[in-house]
């Protein structure tokens, strides 16, 4: 529980910086990565989150029982968010790595692209 609310309360946050284009004001801070760190950071917390869920699940309960279909759904939903913080950090580190760029975009950006 704790991993899911602390990262959503982040997330969040981070939302509302780019929202509102704070983070062009901070512009001493290297937000490709510290958005990297934070989407690896949240998948590695995701893992040990999903592995104690699916650790829980009692396979000797019967299915269909209200806390089996809690701790199978806990089980599922956090493998599904896991995932997406994983694609997230992927993208992250492109972002950062500075795959995507052209030839173009760079010639045009003065090499800063």
């Amino acid at each position: 529980m704790f991993v899911a609310v602390f990262l959503w309360l982040v997330t969040i946050a981070l939302f509302v910086l780019y929202l509102f284009q704070l983070h062009m004001k901070l512009y001493r801070v290297p937000w490709p990565l510290v958005l990297m760190a934070f989407n690896m950071g949240a998948t590695v917390l995701y893992v040990t989150a999903f592995i104690t869920c699916s650790a829980s699940v009692e396979q000797t309960s019967l299915k269909g029982t209200r806390q089996y279909n809690q701790r199978a759904a806990a089980s599922f939903f956090s493998c599904l968010v896991m995932i997406a913080y994983g694609l997230s950090a992927f993208f992250s580190f492109q972002a950062w790595r500075g795959v995507g760029s052209n030839a173009a975009t760079s010639q045009m950006a003065g090499g800063y692209a």
